[in-house]
């Protein structure tokens, strides 16, 4: 695989991996809860292709990146890391605002019962 082929391949999976998280942010959105294991498995996969992708693009010389073409390749990965990056912080927000919003604060008292409230009531008339 020539240096240009693997910085393209590097950019398919980079896009990918922008579906996948644009998925997640769909799902935490509409479903405000965690992403079920299906998807979690999928992103573990695609963590895996991403290592051997980074493996594959530390053999690609620095002064290759003068060449015109694999730096306008290289720069259009960089962008849509980026995108990848904004939109997993973005999730992480909603995960956690979703699981804080599913815990009850922990000093809060349980509701009375309705027999309890009837026999308050009756006392009180």
């Amino acid at each position: 695989m020539t240096q240009l082929e693997t910085i393209q391949e590097h950019h398919r999976l980079c896009d990918e991996i922008h579906l996948c998280v644009q998925e997640e942010n769909r799902f935490l959105r509409t479903q405000q809860r965690a992403p079920d294991a299906a998807l979690l498995e999928r992103k573990r996969s695609l963590l895996d292709r991403l290592d051997a992708s980074l493996e594959a693009l530390r053999t690609v010389p620095a002064a290759s990146v003068r060449d015109p073409e694999t730096r306008a390749a290289l720069d259009k990965s960089r962008a849509r890391i980026l995108q990848i990056l904004q939109l997993d912080r973005e999730n992480e927000q909603l995960l956690l605002r979703s699981s804080l919003g599913a815990a009850k604060p922990a000093g809060a008292a349980p509701a009375p019962s309705v027999a309890l409230l009837q026999k308050i009531y009756a006392r009180s008339s």
